[in-house]
């Protein structure tokens, strides 16, 4: 795979998961919105990862993937990837499920969708 088709890939995946994000939360499936609404900035740090010949390592904690990506982050967004790291995690393993469903209402997936929105595309407006 050239570094074209790479990063076209992590793009083309991004955006379907970010629809897919967006008709989970319209459906009322707050905490599996917010799960997969970290995947698409995940996808789209792995981007920018590729435009620097590094490749995509299998992680998923986003600050780590900012960082090998030589990404400059603010205090603001390093809070903000911190916080949407953790939907990963919670919504991944059992023991943290119920907790993050409880979590996840919809003000509070409403807010996090905006702000992974606006990061998401503060990282393709970099790329």
């Amino acid at each position: 795979m050239t570094q074209n088709e790479a990063i076209n890939y992590w793009l083309r995946t991004a955006e379907r998961d970010q629809k897919t994000a967006n008709d989970l939360y319209k459906n009322g499936h707050y905490s599996w919105s917010l799960f997969i609404w970290q995947l698409v900035l995940e996808r789209l740090l792995k981007a920018h990862l590729v435009t620097k010949d590094k490749a995509a390592p299998p992680i998923h904690n986003l600050l780590k993937l900012a960082k090998l990506a030589e990404i400059k982050l603010n205090d603001n967004l390093v809070k903000e990837l911190a916080e949407i790291t953790s939907f990963n995690l919670e919504a991944r393993y059992d023991d943290y499920k119920e907790q993050f469903y409880k979590k996840a209402t919809k003000e509070f997936t409403k807010r996090w969708s905006n702000n992974a929105e606006r990061i998401c595309q503060w990282l393709k407006n970099q790329l």
